[in-house]
């Protein structure tokens, strides 16, 4: 594949919550083997405030954080990504733009925890959900041997990975 860290981009509708903790988690455990970065088709111009609070609670710098548009990572001098993600099935239906380079893509749905009604507890709860299951998936993902998988193999991993408990509906894989 590759001499340099893997780019990872994790894809979201409002890239707000749920691709933002991917980009975070994977930042932690993939340091030196991988770069994190998160984006959204349609984003909310904000992070949502219960996953700042939960990151920054967990220890993570969530100063560098931001919702952003997936576009960025199509323009011209964007950093060459290495695997799309989805983690919110409207992402892996919506029409990606192209990325250079032929990523990897795989569709990792976790249930929006910005959606969560209830009382305040109820819906922190939601988000601590949302960032165990990330966090499990994504640790698998650090420890595959990317190298010596061939392509074929890896694209049957990272599927694999996404039909995990927890998983949402089996959305087609991104485009």
């Amino acid at each position: 594949m590759t001499d340099r860290p893997f780019n990872v981009l994790f894809l979201c509708t409002g890239n707000s919550a749920r691709s933002i903790m991917a980009e975070a988690i994977l930042g932690q455990l993939g340091a030196g083997k991988f770069r994190a970065f998160s984006a959204g088709s349609q984003p909310k111009g904000r992070v949502h405030p219960e996953a700042a609070r939960l990151l920054g609670s967990l220890g993570y710098d969530v100063a560098g954080f931001r919702s952003k548009s997936w576009s960025e990572f199509a323009d011209p001098g964007a950093p060459v990504i290495d695997f799309v993600v989805t983690v919110c099935d409207n992402a892996a239906r919506e029409t990606c733009p192209v990325w250079p380079g032929q990523p990897m893509t795989a569709h990792w749905g976790i249930p929006d925890p910005a959606e969560a009604t209830g009382t305040p507890a109820e819906q922190a709860l939601a988000f601590k959900d949302a960032y165990r299951m990330l966090e499990r998936r994504i640790g698998i993902f650090t420890s595959l041997p990317l190298r010596s998988l061939d392509r074929l193999s890896l694209q049957n991993r990272l599927r694999e990975i996404g039909r995990m408990d927890g998983a949402t509906a089996k959305a087609a894989e991104p485009t």
